[in-house]
């Protein structure tokens, strides 16, 4: 097997690390290495490996997931406490107060993110008002209204992605999908919305199967899973809801597409670099990190109709508010003619200042 250079990045990462854990653990056991009387600098050193090195070594082996400040401190929270365990009490005595007040600066960032929870729910009338008052789609404006007058916090991100699944879920069924020239559906002509209605039925049947066989077995666990399906199935009914209700929206600047909760993306039109039709779109390759489909599923192969290039990474919003650049996007529309038409005009025209 030939290693790639991120693989072997990893392995070098996961090694450090090892070696840094397994180094600080027999430094203070093994018999050939007496530590000194004044064991204070000894100590240090082994707090500044957990504390620093390890934390940075995690994060590089993470770094998938980004660098942040919050990750740091968290893994060099959870690094003094390890330290605690692994120092023997008699050299740790001198500096027993630091996990504590490793726990206390984490007590204090768990704080901060409450404190924008109820910033959230402050502000969260006035962002309803804004929503109401201009016609705008929930989808797109809602998350775009938090982050202004909130924050780009994850946590208030995922919170707001949580919101809209319940507001799709249970408050959007008197609401009629948008129509108009302006407007394009994606799944009208597939199997999409029967798919997630068998798999709502199919939840729902073995939470009423399974459940009560493990509830003899395992309370807790079966309570952990009744939660879960019950979970699940509030967000395929949302996600039923959010494809209706949101179907393709070209703009003057840009367009709007979604599908489901799963991804949306806003493209403007300056930055589409390139655009592939019918066959040539049709062959192209899916599977490559830097494409996002659009495309609707089906008991068959769907193949896209559109691939659109891009000049620059345009940003996504995926599962959970999480965000992602792309340089290509697949797509899938109901009338394909007609989306084509639109959109050639639409890089044709001058974009308005």
């Amino acid at each position: 097997m030939v290693l790639t250079p991120s693989r072997s990045k990893q392995g070098l990462f996961a090694g450090l690390l090892l070696l840094v854990l397994m180094s600080n653990y027999f430094a203070y056991r093994l018999p050939a290495i007496p530590v000194p009387a004044d064991s204070r600098a000894v100590v240090l050193g082994s707090l500044l490996d957990f504390a620093i090195v390890a934390p940075l070594l995690i994060l590089a082996l993470t770094r998938k997931k980004g660098f942040t400040l919050k990750r740091f401190i968290t893994f060099m929270v959870i690094g003094l406490v390890a330290a605690r365990f692994i120092i023997p009490a008699e050299h740790f005595e001198p500096f027993k107060f630091i996990p504590y007040a490793a726990i206390g600066l984490e007590g204090l960032i768990v704080l901060a993110e409450i404190w924008l929870l109820f910033l959230l729910a402050k502000h969260l009338p006035s962002i309803i008002r804004t929503l109401k008052k201009e016609n705008a789609s929930g989808l797109f404006a809602f998350p775009t209204l938090v982050k202004e007058k909130v924050s780009s916090h994850p946590i208030i991100s995922i919170v707001a992605a949580e919101a809209l699944m319940f507001y799709y879920a249970f408050a959007s069924w008197k609401r009629k999908p948008p129509v108009g020239e302006r407007f394009f559906t994606l799944h009208q002509k597939t199997s999409l919305l029967a798919f997630n209605i068998m798999l709502i039925h199919a939840i729902v049947i073995e939470t009423l199967g399974i459940h009560w066989w493990l509830h003899d077995k395992s309370l807790i666990l079966s309570i952990v899973l009744l939660l879960l399906n019950v979970y699940s199935v509030f967000y395929f009914l949302a996600d039923i809801q959010t494809v209706r209700l949101n179907p393709l929206k070209m703009n003057e600047a840009h367009m709007q597409i979604s599908l489901g909760l799963g991804k949306r993306m806003e493209i403007p039109y300056d930055a589409i670099e390139k655009i592939e039709w019918g066959n040539e779109a049709g062959q192209y390759n899916l599977k490559s990190k830097d494409v996002i489909e659009f495309i609707a599923r089906d008991f068959e192969e769907v193949k896209p109709q559109c691939i659109i290039h891009f000049s620059r990474p345009v940003r996504a919003i995926l599962f959970l508010g999480m965000e992602k650049e792309f340089c290509t996007v697949a797509i899938k529309v109901d009338e394909p003619e007609r989306f084509r038409m639109m959109l050639e005009s639409k890089r044709s025209l001058p974009l308005p200042k």
